[in-house]
Formats: structure tokens, C-alpha cells, sequence
């Protein structure tokens, strides 16, 4: 299978997965208004799984072997827990502060845990992450309700999400050195759709009754966010590097927060777009070319 080896052609379409990332957050919490979080993980990686399938089919992908099914297994334990801890934060707290929660520390972890990893950091990641982590207090308006809204109760399942979403990350870069990216995210899913079985009831999914409100949502938190977004972030990580990729989840918080301002009426402020800018910042100084 031929890669895309264009960053412009790669940031482009990372641009456009992290726009569905960022209304996802308002239509997971629509759709939480239906389905358990179990239920509703089954179903969105069930979906995803099928909307892959046929693609990895008639591309003739193969299979991996059964000792480079090790590599799956722990991304698609992280997929199972980030998806309980997203559905069940959204459900508790607000979608476009959750998004901004998320979306701030998760890269600062993935570039700190890639640091550890390598055992070097350079300046421009350094810098990025100082206005990363910055815009994210700004943001959360830590200066002003102090640390302890960062994990409160509403916020705690955001911080999970954070935080196991950086070591997913790290696992997905090596896991596609080994299996095809593709056949990779497809397997990832489905793995994750039989974690979640034990815990669905098929009942609830059965006896539902779902309107146009809940499937355009679902289509948008299952197919546009995961069979598109998390694919193309997948897709990705090996070629632009764990560090460069995670840190254009910075770019969510705008979108989000735009998003449940309009559904939900969450009310956007001057600490927000500050913060915001700061974020979208860190952007561009991680990925600037080390200057000598």
C-alpha cells in the first residue's frame, strides 16, 4: 500500500479530522441522551469496524501474523477506556470545556512521554508545550477557580482521556511499524467492539427509540469522527512522529467550544479565545524547523 508522503497533503487532512474531533464532543453528549456508554462504544466501534472492512478488503491488505497481534492489544484496551471516560465526561460535565481539557494536555503528555522515551527534547517542543499547557489554564480558568477544577468530579474522566490518549499514541507509532496502518485501525477497532460486549446490553440497543436527531448524531460521533478522524490521526502518527501529531489536538478547542455554544449555549469567553490562540500557537512553534 502506497503511503502518503506529503505533509501538506497530510496536514490538510489532519485539519479536517480534528474538525470532526471538535463537534464530536457535542454529539457524543446527544447521543448519551439514548445509549449507556457501553452500549454506544459497542456501536461506534462496531460501525467503525464495518466502515473499514470493505477498504482493507479490496486493497488485498493481509493479515498480521498471531505474534504481531501483540501490538493491537494495548491500543485497543486505551480505545475501550478513553471511550467509557469520554462518553461518561461529556454525560457529567460540559462538552466544550471537556474537549478543552482533553485537547490541551493530551499532547503535553505525549511529548513528555516521547522525551522520556528518547531521552531528548528540543527548544521549539519545550516552548510549544510551556504555551500549550498555558493556554489550557487560561482556558479552564485555572487563575481564577484554582487547581482544583481541574479534577473535580465533572472533570476527572477528562483527565483519564488526557492521559491514556498520550500513551495511545505512543503505542500506535510502534504498533504500525510492525502491522499495515491500515489493516492496524481496522483490527484496533473491531478488537475494542468485543472488549465492549460484556459490558453491553443488546436489550437497551433493541428496544431504543431512535429518532433523526440521534442517527445524524451517531453518524458524526462514529463515522465522521472515528472511521474518519482517529483513522487519518492514526494513519498519521508514524509519518509526522507521535510529538508533531498529537500536538494538532491543540487546534480542537476553537471548534468545540463554538459547537456546544450553539447546541448547548456554553458560553464562550475572553479566557477561552485567549487560551485558545496560545494553543493554536503551540502548533506552529512545535512543528517550526529547529532554527541553528
Amino acid at each position: 500500500m502506497t503511503k502518503i508522503k506529503n505533509h501538506n497533503q497530510i496536514y490538510f487532512l489532519m485539519s479536517l479530522a480534528m474538525i470532526s474531533w471538535a463537534i464530536a464532543w457535542t454529539n457524543a453528549k446527544i447521543v448519551g441522551e439514548y445509549l449507556s456508554y457501553y452500549n454506544l462504544i459497542f456501536l461506534r466501534f462496531f460501525f467503525g469496524f464495518l466502515s473499514l472492512i470493505s477498504f482493507v478488503i479490496i486493497k488485498k491488505e493481509s493479515l498480521p501474523s498471531i505474534k504481531q497481534f501483540k501490538y493491537l492489544i494495548l491500543p485497543a484496551i486505551l480505545f475501550f477506556i478513553y471511550n467509557v471516560a469520554f462518553f461518561k465526561g461529556v454525560h457529567l460535565g460540559l462538552a466544550g470545556k471537556g474537549a478543552i481539557i482533553v485537547t490541551t494536555l493530551n499532547p503535553l503528555i505525549t511529548v513528555l512521554l516521547v522525551s522520556i522515551l528518547k531521552k531528548h527534547i528540543t527548544k521549539n517542543e519545550i516552548i510549544g508545550m510551556v504555551f500549550g499547557f498555558l493556554g489550557g489554564l487560561i482556558i479552564m480558568n485555572v487563575f481564577n477557580d484554582g487547581l482544583g477544577i481541574i479534577i473535580s468530579s465533572k472533570n476527572i474522566y477528562f483527565i483519564i482521556c488526557a492521559i491514556t490518549w498520550g500513551v495511545m499514541t505512543i503505542s500506535i507509532n510502534y504498533g504500525q511499524k510492525i502491522i499495515n496502518p491500515y489493516m492496524f485501525i481496522c483490527l484496533c477497532y473491531f478488537i475494542t467492539a468485543l472488549l465492549s460486549i460484556p459490558f453491553a446490553s443488546f436489550e437497551e440497543i433493541i428496544q431504543s427509540d431512535f429518532d433523526l436527531r440521534f442517527y445524524i448524531n451517531f453518524f458524526l460521533v462514529s463515522i465522521g469522527a472515528m472511521s474518519f478522524g482517529t483513522s487519518v490521526y492514526i494513519y498519521s502518527t508514524p509519518i509526522l512522529g507521535p510529538s508533531k501529531a498529537s500536538v494538532f489536538i491543540f487546534s480542537v478547542p476553537f471548534l468545540a467550544m463554538l459547537t456546544a455554544n450553539i447546541v448547548f449555549k456554553e458560553i464562550i469567553t475572553l479566557n477561552i479565545v485567549i487560551g485558545g490562540l496560545l494553543s493554536l500557537a503551540a502548533i506552529y512553534i512545535v512543528n517550526k524547523k529547529q532554527s541553528i
